[in-house]
């Protein structure tokens, strides 16, 4: 064991690892004979994949430079159907939609279309050989776009409008009969999580709905992955996540009388078998830590699953042990080099309580020398309707493993904790969330498991503003780094595309009338009170938060002398895709941070242009 201070340790864990060998996968499904997902790959600029599993043997559907991706809600999701013949997805490049013949076909065009006519969440209505699908057009007159449900001709690719007036749809499910449809819809200033309704409609003979009546939901109540089957079980858990994107599944039925579904305590994830007729959920035991995308296929239950350890798989959940048969990709470096995250609860300054997971320095090969307390970065995550989760996640082992702490900070107002937390920041956003990242800071060091004068705060988008809004309000952060983060939530609450146009009513207050809070709580306009180095990394094709904001912000820290880094991607939207530039913003805010905390990593990385960094040149 080697002795070196805090920061400076060397690891395997490095930039390039990341980017290039972490394949991202999602969006499970069967067919009920194979397995069906969408594979993620870096090296490939973000493009995801298709793939299919039958019979242990597994191929890729969508060669390059196919990409299966929607922009409908412009977050996507529900971008493929897999049925017995064929499967059919979106393709990125065009929004139009595809068709590959099982089990060996080729992809071919199955419905004109342009990246204003937009499909997603597809159902089968095999009786009428039809996709049923949520539709978004976009008008070149720039006006909000339109969101219907319609039916798609599976052989010619004629679409019929099915259902239309509300803002959203999602979720066309047929029932087994095909004598009915369910379907979610809601309209502005909600989000889906605030409130959507359930829509039940008979579906008549020649394919045409008839009228259609709310069943459930509401103002206050929402709605999320509807499904044929009667299931009563009140608990004071959630079963379900915001849907941020479109077909998400939280629980499959596994036979008439039995559900299992993922179960959410306290921000803790596990999975749950719930008897329908008695009202009664089994715990199924697991050792993984995160479920998405739970499916049925050939009699067994299958999930995404992941840990703090460990690559997210493809998980079966047999009745003995959960057996991974895909991962993702090869856990990259000995787990002996993975900080375990604690699960903490601290106080806040107004009496109440906010959530984290705390992450150790941790290496098997450095420690520090005695008494040296370790530098801090607090992530802030996005959303802000999101949370932190205790799956593996390498960006913050390449911080743990090289000397630093590390507190993922499930704000209020994050999910997973009941809706009355998640409420909190209604009307407080760029204040509570705030306080919270604040106070974790300080129950950390009066607990002295961190540095306080080494405190960094991090975050992208909408935790990009949250960073922006610590470094603008307060002196607790030494220095910060905001990936895309929004500065200006005027021009976010104008300009943002039509399934966010009204997210901040909430959050901030309704636009303009709330407009001098808006202008309040804007970081960009409050440049003046930075007093510390901030690198920021931008998108130069972001519509969310468009350039210019970051770029204001590096002039201000330019003019005032403070040390600032200004990291520009051309051919990157909101969120970076590409490997050279996800390495270069892991390496670049990690240098950033070590030349303003003064250390020197142990192990080499891409310099970085900093500029009024004293001591050092600028063209380092």
């Amino acid at each position: 064991m080697h002795s070196a201070p805090y920061g400076s340790w060397r690891s395997p864990i490095t930039a390039t690892l990341i980017s290039d060998g972490t394949t991202a996968m999602s969006a499970l499904s069967s067919n009920g004979e194979a397995l069906f997902w969408l594979e993620s790959r870096p090296t490939e600029g973000g493009r995801n994949t298709l793939m299919c599993r039958h019979e242990n043997a597994t191929r890729e559907l969508t060669p390059a430079p196919l990409n299966v991706r929607t922009r409908v809600h412009e977050y996507g999701g529900g971008a493929y159907l897999a049925t017995h013949e064929a499967v059919y997805f979106v393709d990125f490049r065009d929004q139009g939609l595809y068709r590959v013949e099982l089990p060996s076909g080729s992809p071919v065009r199955l419905a004109e279309a342009s990246p204003a006519t937009r499909y997603a969440d597809f159902a089968w209505d095999g009786a009428r050989r039809r996709l049923l699908a949520v539709r978004e057009q976009h008008d070149a007159d720039d006006s909000e776009p339109t969101n219907t449900l319609v039916a798609i001709d599976a052989i010619d690719g004629n679409v019929i409008e099915l259902h239309s007036g509300h803002d959203f749809y999602a979720a066309p499910r047929l029932a087994p009969d095909g004598a009915r449809l369910c379907f979610v819809s809601w309209d502005h200033p909600n989000m889906p999580w605030d409130g959507s309704q359930l829509h039940v409609a008979e579906m008549a003979a020649d394919g045409t709905l008839g009228n259609a009546t709310i069943v459930a939901g509401g103002a206050a109540e929402s709605i999320v992955q509807p499904e044929w089957i009667d299931c009563v079980f009140p608990d004071e858990a959630e079963y379900a996540e915001p849907a941020w994107t479109l077909g998400a599944r939280h629980f499959v039925s596994i036979s008439a009388r039995h559900v299992v579904a993922k179960r959410i305590d306290k921000g803790a994830q596990s999975l749950a078998v719930i008897d329908i007729d008695q009202g009664i959920a089994t715990p199924l035991q697991s050792e993984w830590a995160v479920f998405d995308s739970l499916t049925r296929c050939a009699g067994d239950t299958y999930c995404i699953a992941s840990r703090a350890d460990r690559a997210a798989a493809i998980v079966r959940l047999a009745a003995s042990v959960p057996e991974a048969i895909i991962v993702s990709h090869p856990t990259p470096v000995d787990p002996h080099w993975f900080s375990t995250p604690q699960s903490i609860e601290y106080p806040t300054r107004d009496g109440q309580a906010a959530h984290a997971y705390f992450y150790p320095p941790h290496s098997p090969e450095f420690t520090a020398p005695p008494g040296e307390l370790p530098p801090l970065l607090v992530v802030s995550h996005g959303g802000p309707t999101a949370a932190a989760r205790p799956s593996l996640n390498l960006r913050v082992q390449y911080y743990c493993s090289r000397g630093w702490a590390v507190v993922d900070v499930n704000y209020r107002g994050s999910n997973g904790f009941g809706r009355a937390y998640r409420s909190r920041l209604d009307g407080n956003w760029g204040i509570i969330d705030v306080h919270d990242c604040e106070d974790a800071v300080g129950y950390l060091t009066r607990g002295k498991r961190v540095d306080p004068d080494r405190v960094a705060i991090r975050g992208g988008s909408a935790g990009g503003f949250t960073t922006l809004a610590a470094l603008t309000t307060g002196n607790v952060f030494r220095a910060g780094a905001s990936h895309y983060g929004i500065g200006d939530l005027e021009t976010l609450a104008r300009d943002t595309h039509k399934f966010e146009s009204h997210y901040l009513d909430r959050l901030v207050g309704p636009y303009p009338a709330a407009r001098d809070t808006y202008r309040a709580r804007s970081p960009i306009h409050h440049v003046d009170r930075l007093q510390c180095p901030v690198v920021l990394f931008q998108g130069l094709e972001d519509r969310v938060v468009p350039p210019n904001q970051a770029e204001a912000m590096a002039e201000v820290l330019r003019r005032k002398g403070l040390p600032v880094a200004y990291v520009a991607f051309p051919g990157e939207q909101h969120g970076f895709r590409q490997a050279d530039n996800i390495r270069r913003a892991i390496d670049g805010e990690y240098l950033f941070f070590a030349r303003v905390f003064g250390f020197e990593p142990a192990d080499p990385v891409e310099e970085l242009m900093i500029e009024n960094l004293p001591s050092h040149d600028a063209s380092r």
